[in-house]
């Protein structure tokens, strides 16, 4: 399904889409272990995961904002999870718009497709993890689109790579 707001629409990402999303990921600065990958290598597995992981109905999505001039300027990827308690939420693993395009209403755009897909599928909730130091957290980009940060909770990782 294609969303057209304002400027922008917002569609499923396709394969092609790969170059423009890996270049909104470089553009950020922020994950520096990209420089020491090249570009085809980043897009290949781009567009690898959308032909194999996003099919329409699937368990991730992976959306666009793609201007009226055929550029994209930002994603959202969300995975669809079974969860006992509540019968199944959203998770927001990332969402980001090129740095020259913030401002615009595309973020909101994008989480507003997102929403509208978990309505759809009859989910109960969307989660997502933001940094502190990001300056979406700062500006409060999110509790301006209505969602909330938990203070009862805590967020742990775990990285498989330090395995020995």
């Amino acid at each position: 399904m294609t969303i057209k707001h304002a400027a922008i629409t917002i569609r499923d990402a396709l394969p092609e889409d790969a170059p423009a999303i890996d270049a909104v990921l470089r553009a950020l600065g922020w994950f520096t272990h990209l420089d020491d990958i090249p570009s085809d290598e980043t897009q290949a597995r781009i567009a690898r995961v959308i032909a194999e992981k996003c099919s329409q109905g699937g368990d991730n999505t992976l959306l666009v904002a793609e201007t009226t001039q055929g550029a994209v300027v930002g994603y959202l990827f969300v995975h669809w999870l079974p969860n006992l308690i509540f019968g199944g939420e959203g998770y927001v693993s990332e969402l980001f718009i090129l740095p020259d395009a913030r401002g615009q209403g595309i973020g909101g755009a994008l989480l507003e497709e997102a929403k509208r897909r978990g309505i759809a599928r009859g989910y109960q909730r969307l989660t997502l993890f933001n940094r502190r130091e990001r300056e979406s957290f700062q500006r409060g980009f999110y509790p301006k689109h209505g969602w909330i940060e938990r203070d009862d909770a805590a967020l742990f990782m775990y990285y498989l790579d330090d395995e020995g």
